[in-house]
């Protein structure tokens, strides 16, 4: 996650940026550095944002699961956690899924699969 992507979904939340260190259990200045590109927004932090957004907007909604609009086929759905535990639509929070066939090694190489897919575009 960007510096801009962060201040943009700290403000999509309606939280200040010490709101935003309270909330993430950081410093205000860990915020400031993320903001302003110093600091690299740590993976455990980009995930804990991510869901905090999915959670805001999916209250009342109805999501489509990530296997629907994938078009995965059985047996892939079935190796897939996502599917085991029947959360489709935070299959981008999940370690292990099988995007694209096969799962990714780091959350890096996951996260440039999912900024590029539907499931986690319709968050941001």
């Amino acid at each position: 996650m960007d510096s801009k992507r962060f201040s943009y979904v700290r403000k999509k939340l309606n939280k200040t940026q010490k709101q935003m260190a309270e909330l993430l259990g950081t410093s205000l200045k860990a915020v400031h550095s993320y903001e302003q590109g110093w600091r690299k927004v740590p993976v455990h932090v980009e995930r804990q944002v991510l869901f905090l957004v999915s959670m805001k907007q999916g209250t009342g909604k109805s999501h489509k699961s990530c296997w629907a609009i994938k078009k995965c086929p059985g047996e892939r759905k079935e190796r897939c956690p996502a599917w085991e535990f029947r959360v489709g639509h935070l299959c981008w929070f999940i370690n292990g899924t099988v995007c694209e066939g096969v799962v990714q090694r780091d959350w890096n190489e996951k996260m440039r699969i999912c900024r590029s897919c539907e499931v986690l575009s319709s968050l941001l």
